[in-house]
This record gives C-alpha cells, sequence and structure tokens, in this order.
C-alpha cells in the first residue's frame, strides 16, 4: 500500500492512493495553515472507524444480523510531548438493527479491536471500545 502527497502550498498537503481518491490535509491558522482540510491526526481517527465499522458490519452480517443504523465516535487523547503520538483511544459504537445480541454484538466488537481492525492495531496506544445495542426488532 502506497499513498503520494504533494504540497498545495502552505501547510497543506493533498494525498492519493491506489485508490484513487483524494485528501485535502491542512494545518489550522492557529499554527499557520489555512485549514482546507482535516489534521493528519484525525485522519488516523477516521481510519480507525472505517476499520472497526467495516469489521463490524461484516461479521454481524455473517451472524445473520440486520443493521439499521450504525453510528461510531472515536476520541483520542495525545502525549504532551513530541511527538504528541496517541495514548489513548476510545471507540463507541452504537448499533441498531434486528437480531443483534449482546453476545454477537460484543464478539463483533472485540474481534475487529483485538483481531482484524489493522488501523487500531497499528497504534501504541491503549485502544478501548465501548457499545449500544438499539433493537429495532
Amino acid at each position: 500500500m502506497e499513498i503520494h502527497a504533494d504540497w498545495v502550498g502552505g501547510l497543506g498537503f493533498n494525498s492519493k492512493g491506489g485508490s484513487g481518491h483524494e485528501v485535502l490535509m491542512d494545518a489550522s491558522r492557529e499554527v499557520g495553515g489555512e485549514d482546507k482540510g482535516p489534521r493528519p491526526m484525525e485522519l488516523l481517527l477516521h481510519g480507525i472507524a472505517g476499520c472497526t465499522g467495516i469489521d463490524i458490519v461484516k461479521t454481524l452480517e455473517k451472524m445473520k444480523a440486520d443493521i439499521d443504523d450504525f453510528k461510531i465516535s472515536v476520541s483520542g487523547k495525545r502525549a504532551d510531548d513530541y511527538p504528541k503520538k496517541f495514548t489513548e483511544v476510545n471507540i463507541h459504537f452504537v448499533i441498531a438493527g434486528a437480531g443483534l445480541t449482546e453476545k454477537n454484538v460484543s464478539r463483533a466488537v472485540n474481534l475487529s479491536l483485538d483481531k482484524y481492525c489493522s488501523a487500531s492495531n497499528s497504534l501504541s496506544a491503549e485502544v478501548t471500545g465501548t457499545y449500544e445495542i438499539i433493537s429495532t426488532e
């Protein structure tokens, strides 16, 4: 996997990966950027949300659960000193649907966090997950 990033002036970079999709990243105005795109550290959290979400949807589909709605919130705590890496990441899942059991959702979340999600497992941070189930039956 590889991406290429091109400087677009100021503190902005436009990156493109093998999928062909582009992402414009920029710094905040407070540090000299123009606020034209998400911060690189935000994109790490976006990647974790997408990675865990895909894992959980695929796992629950195999369990014959019907998902009507799925929301993910990811929060990260960063170190005060450079490189100011994430030290803690919490992912909260709210899953609505039919056929969602505590056992199945718990298993899907744990499989993603412990085994399948490459994004969260690439970090040295402590990663935790919580979830809510909303039954639509």
